[in-house]
């Protein structure tokens, strides 16, 4: 991957980092499902009427909007409603990395190379470090809910290589009508009306849950779903899904600056080990240029001046009639 994508790949991790905090807020006016629908709602209506379909396969267009639209963010904003810490979410939720790597290998025959899986294997040491550093903070329930939202995103990820959409914004845009009416049912079912009538009532958290809301939908769906994209379309999903593992890291940090959530030594060992496994997996091992060697002239021998015949004998041949 040349280095101008790597640092696209860096940007959208930062992007989605701060997703996180911006989550958050929202959650604090709008219930889960709710939220989840609004988020994709606001895009879905201008999409339709003045975006035209990608030309993209409609199975991977679904599968991309299920997956990384409706599943991702079905379970990581439930997990985080029940009382999942946000930078801990952030961490949580990049087990789509390597469920990426290995839905793509297992259903699609992925070639994953040696120096991928152990740049993989060293971010995912490093993510479960951080995961045992931040056990205590969260119920198992809830990081569940949000562990089947990274696999969520990985059913995304390899949908969307797959399409390879001519325009990935396109692609991204038309992934955002997918989820608005799944999530809009199980808000009226589960969340109920009363709880959705009472999320717009004014009210001191609403100011802050609308800016997170336009936040996430921006730079988070927009920007960074449309970048992701794009990368996904040009390289295999192996090469580019684990630099989503530096989400953790702006999240966790984002999370302990702005929400107070603290951050011990092991926690930064392993966000040190995330980031050493993210470069090294998606650093490409390049040949030395072999240098041709200086070819000799061959020397050219000048023909020789043919022997002219010898008249063959007919002593003794026999005469034909």
């Amino acid at each position: 991957m040349p280095i101008s994508h790597r640092l696209l790949a860096v940007s959208v991790a930062v992007m989605w980092g701060l997703n996180f905090i911006a989550i958050h807020a929202s959650l604090e006016q709008f219930p889960p499902f709710l939220l989840a629908a609004l988020r994709f709602a606001v895009i879905a209506v201008p999409t339709i009427l003045l975006v035209p379909r990608p030309k993209v396969p409609v199975r991977w267009l679904l599968g991309y909007g299920i997956g990384f639209g409706t599943l991702q963010f079905l379970f990581l904003y439930w997990g985080m409603a029940v009382g999942m810490p946000t930078g801990l979410a952030s961490l949580v939720l990049q087990s789509s990395a390597p469920f990426t790597v290995l839905l793509g290998a297992v259903a699609f025959r992925d070639r994953v190379s040696a120096r991928q899986v152990v740049g993989l294997s060293v971010a995912t040491l490093g993510l479960a470090v951080v995961g045992w550093s931040q056990a205590a903070a969260a119920a198992f329930g809830p990081f569940l809910l949000v562990l089947a939202g990274g696999f969520g995103w990985a059913i995304g990820n390899v949908s969307s290589a797959r399409a390879k959409a001519p325009n990935p914004l396109h692609l991204t845009l038309w992934m955002s009508v997918v989820p608005p009416i799944p999530m809009l049912a199980l808000s009226l079912v589960i969340e109920g009306p009363e709880a959705i009538s009472k999320a717009f009532v004014p009210g001191p958290q609403m100011l802050p849950a609308l800016l997170g809301l336009a936040y996430t939908v921006l730079i988070g769906t927009l920007a960074g779903s449309g970048i992701w994209t794009w990368l996904m379309a040009r390289h295999p999903a192996g090469v580019v899904a684990p630099f989503s593992m530096l989400v953790p890291v702006v999240g966790l940090t984002a999370s302990a600056l702005m929400l107070g959530e603290a951050i011990g030594m092991w926690t930064a060992v392993g966000a040190a080990l995330v980031i050493a496994g993210v470069l090294w997996g998606a650093r490409r091992r390049t040949a030395p240029p072999r240098i041709p060697e200086p070819r000799t002239p061959e020397l050219v021998s000048p023909s020789p001046t043919p022997t002219p015949a010898r008249p063959r004998s007919t002593a003794g041949a026999p005469r034909t009639r």
